[in-house]
This record gives C-alpha cells, structure tokens and sequence, in this order.
C-alpha cells in the first residue's frame, strides 16, 4: 500500500506527464498590421512566411483591443502583461504626467543612461509600466530562463521584455545603431557591438528602394502617386523608385526605419540574438520578443492601401521565412512556439474617405480648444484646462483645490461642451467611468483605458473614420493614424505555429489580453499580477 501510494505521488510530480514546453517562445508583435493583410497579399505571399503559418497553424481570426486609446505603447503593454491600460497604466504613447506636471513618454525614464550612444534616445525603461510582463513572469518562475526583445522603437522592445529582461535593444535615430539603457546594462554586449560595426544602415541607404516584384502587377494597392500620401525626404512625389542615396546625410538614419530594409535589419539582429545568446539551448524555455515597427511608419505616411505599404508586406514575408528557416535549423521544427500579432490596425486615410463619399473626416482641435477655455474662463472665472491629450481633458488639478471648484461639476461642464462639436461621438467623464459599469461597448473600452492617476478628467471619442488633428494644414490631410474604438482600428491578426500547435481556425472572439493568459499555459506559468485575460482554450485542447 506504502509503494502503490508513493508510485502515485511519484507520477503526479512528474514533469514528464505535464505538456512539454518549447525550448524557445517567440513572440512577434507587427506594429500596425490590419487583419485583412493576411489575406489581400497572400496571393503574393511566398510558401514559408505567413502561409506557411497560416497553412500549418492556428489562426484566431476574431481577435480585438478591448480598450482605447489603440497605440503602440498600450498594445505592447497588453500584449505582454494581459490586461488593459485600466491596470498597467500605459495609457497612450505619451500623455500628460499629474505629477511630473508635462508630458511624458510610456517609456521615458530620464534617471537612466543611454548605453551604445551619445544621444538621449536611450533614456528609457519599463518605469511607467505598473504590472508584471509574461516575460517578467518567466524571468522570476525559471531564473535561468533568458529573455531578449528587440525592436526598432524603444517602446516595441522595452515593453514586451519587461522589468527582468536580460537585453532589450532598439534603433538610434541618431547614429543607426542598437543601443539600450543602463536600466538593462551597463554597456551593450560584444555582439551588439559587433553587428553594429557592420555598418549595414550605411550600406542600405546606399541603395535603392524599389518594388520587389513589376509595380503593375500590385493590384491590392491604389496607384502609386497618390495625394494622400506624405514625402520622404529627398523626394518630390510619393512614387517608386526611391533612390535612398539622394536622401541627405543628416536625414539618413531618421528615414531609414521608413523603408522595408529596417525590417530585414530587424529580423538580422534578432537572429544574431538567438544564436550569440544561446537561445532555446538551456534548460528551460527562453523567450525573444520581436516588434516590427516599420509597418507602422509607412502606414501612417502612406496609408494602408499604398503600393508602399503593399511592398513592406510582401518583404516583411521573406523576413518571417526567414526567421523560420533559421529556428528550424538552430533549434529544430518542433523546438520552438511562435505567435504573430499588432499592437493595433489603422482607419483609411479619412481624406480619401472624405473624396470618396465614406463616413470620415478631421477634427481640428487649435480653435475648438481655444473656444473651450473661454467658455470655461466665462463659467468659472479661470481657465483650468491643462492640456489636451490622446482626446483626454487634463484640469489644473491644484487650481480646481484652491479654488474649490467642484471636480464633478468641472468634468461634466466640459464634457457637455465636447459632445457638441462635429466628429465627437461620445464623451465621459473620470467620475462616470470610476463610478459606473457601463454595458454600452464603447464606453466599457473607455473605461479599461483609463487610469486615474495617468488619464484625463475628461475622456472622448470620435466617430468612425474620423482623426484628431491639432490643426487645419495641407499635410494633416495626407497619412492616416489609429487610437479609435472601431474594427478598422481593433481588428488584428493572431496567429500561432510550432510545438504544442495543432492546425485550426478559432473564430470566436478573442481580446488581445487572452495572449499571455494562454501563454501562462504553454510555458507552465503562475497568472501575471494584474492578467484579467482568459487562455485561448481551443489551442490548448488535445486531439483525442
């Protein structure tokens, strides 16, 4: 009985009887990506990118952002953590700071050093972010375990690495190089150094940028020389070729990350990641973080339907193939598990929307906020407007206190004043959304983006294909952006393959927080702080 009790307890510690987990997790995060794009250019697409992933593994095509503002900063920060800006206070890119009283970026952290560069780009870390990443999770469950995230923002690679990483690097605007912080290292590691010594950015922007295949044959895309569209430096139409060579040498490296070949840079660097830091060799599973951010650069200056963009897409392909290529030769086919997904999507340029007809347009902000604050100045004698950010309201928080003002009746002041102008489709105030539970979708999105010490006191949103623009100029009606509530922006990709990742389609809907609930499986992990994701159980159900 003795033995047959201690036979049990033996099996039911053994590892071996739980799922496996991969030697190496890869997540790749493509910075403004639309779910569509899987399929307008798949027909271009070769057969070991994204339709090998598509045809071998599971493809969630229901995934959406459960909150607003969709930006980069708030995408990765979900992404990783599992839970919205409700929780990990990453409210925006930048947003105004109540206590440092001036705008901040998500990733600032001027008590930091930049390392691998003379200029302040460097001046960074996970400060603002206040939960833990999975990435974090993994560092403090299996201390052995290494994490490495790269990027070419600074906010694409600091936070999906987390607090614990053992190297987040990103792109220098200043000198072309991978740098990082003292938050993360004292000095970059020799093979940093080494692959920025190759001096690749100089040799790509000796180069020219033309269409991988006949520029007739991109029939996903609008025409080429389109009025919707920005200039890059150096040119006067926003047409192929682009002859990188003519750009100015003080703009070289600025306009780099704007061409597909800061893709291919990326995708070098991460490699040489996985192979100088001996990823997936150790006993327990490593994890290397991808951001793509250049996707996001071209789509705000030419928009989601310009051949451009088309051209990065049919490139960042290759990019993904190979990747694969390389981890099924380091590490071997069923050694590794990868996801792909964005930090957001994009609305069409709303001037194109706007010349054809469709829901869309601009709100233009300098006059609207000016006639605000009179208007404010008028019904409580002083104008207590701080500033305006990401569509949220700031109050001079300490004139309001002295003056005993009263902070509900501000707020609904304001908000009621908002709500009047075109192109607003709704607005809330801090008081209603930490005193409500709305079932209204919208302004349940609101809510999980609003963080009290982080957020305004006032909070709107826009109809659907409408932007903000802080004024009316020639170039605010070229380029698009993101940040909305609506599908256009919400919609992403995700997309799983390798070990443990059987071939399926889930279309229910998921929200973007359920990826590192479902991570906390595959890697055998405790929940994240603050995870209010649930896992995505289709991937984690066995075939009978």
């Amino acid at each position: 009985m003795k033995y047959l009790i201690g036979l049990i307890l033996l099996t039911s510690f053994n590892p071996t009887f739980s799922q496996e987990t991969p030697k190496l997790m890869v997540g790749i995060v493509v910075d403004q990506m639309c779910y569509d794009y899987l399929y307008r250019f798949q027909s271009k697409f070769g057969p070991d990118g994204f339709n090998k992933i598509m045809n071998k593994g599971a493809n969630c095509r229901n995934v959406n952002y459960n909150y607003v503002p969709t930006f980069t900063g708030p995408g990765h920060a979900s992404i990783y953590t599992g839970t919205t800006p409700s929780n990990h206070g990453i409210v925006a890119n930048d947003w105004y700071s109540n206590k440092e009283h001036r705008v901040i970026n998500c990733v600032e952290d001027q008590k930091q050093l930049s390392v691998g560069t003379s200029s302040n780009e460097g001046q960074c870390s996970p400060l603002n972010l206040k939960t833990t990443t999975i990435t974090d999770q993994l560092k403090m469950t299996y201390p052995q375990a290494k994490v490495i995230s790269v990027s070419i923002k600074d906010r694409g690679a600091i936070l999906p690495g987390g607090h614990l990483s053992d190297g987040s690097y990103w792109y220098d605007y200043a000198s072309g190089n991978f740098i990082t912080s003292t938050f993360f290292k004292k000095e970059l590691p020799i093979w940093v150094k080494t692959f920025n010594e190759m001096g690749k950015v100089e040799d790509y922007m000796r180069s020219t940028w033309s269409t991988l295949y006949p520029i007739e044959t991109y029939t996903e895309s609008g025409p080429d020389n389109s009025v919707y569209e920005m200039l890059l430096a150096g040119k006067t139409k926003p047409e192929f070729p682009y002859d990188l060579n003519q750009v100015p040498r003080d703009k070289r490296f600025e306009v780099f990350p704007y061409t597909p070949f800061a893709n291919s840079l990326l995708t070098d660097f991460a490699l040489s990641a996985l192979k100088q830091e001996n990823l997936g060799k150790g006993k327990q599973t490593d994890f290397l973080c991808i951001s793509y951010s250049t996707p996001d650069l071209v789509g705000h200056a030419f928009g989601p339907y310009s051949v451009e963009l088309e051209d990065v897409y049919l490139r960042l392909d290759q990019n993904i193939a190979q990747l694969l290529k390389t981890l099924d030769k380091q590490l071997g086919k069923d050694a590794y598990t990868l996801f792909i997904t964005a930090d957001h999507a994009v609305v069409p340029v709303p001037q194109y929307l706007v010349d054809h007809n469709l829901p869309g347009g601009y709100l233009f902000l300098d006059k609207k906020v000016s006639a605000l604050r009179q208007k404010v100045n008028e019904k409580f004698g002083v104008d207590f407007i701080q500033s305006i950010e990401n569509l949220n309201v700031y109050f001079k928080q300490n004139l309001l206190d002295s003056l005993k003002i009263d902070q509900k009746q501000a707020e609904e002041f304001v908000a009621g004043y908002i709500q009047k102008w075109e192109g607003v489709k709704q607005v809330f105030t801090a008081y209603e959304l930490l005193h409500s539970n709305p079932s209204n979708r919208y302004a349940k999105m609101v809510q999980n983006g609003f963080h009290p010490k982080e957020s305004g006191s006032v909070l709107f949103i826009l109809e659907s294909g409408f932007l903000p623009k802080s004024r009316d100029t020639e170039t605010a009606h070229k380029g698009t952006s993101h940040g909305s509530a609506f599908n256009y922006d919400t919609h992403v990709p995700l997309l799983w393959y390798g070990k443990n990742i059987r071939k399926q389609s889930v279309y229910r809907s998921i929200e973007i927080t359920d990826i590192s609930a479902t991570l906390t499986h595959f890697l055998n992990l405790q929940r994240t702080g603050a995870m209010t994701g649930e896992p995505i159980v289709e991937l984690l159900e066995k075939d009978d």
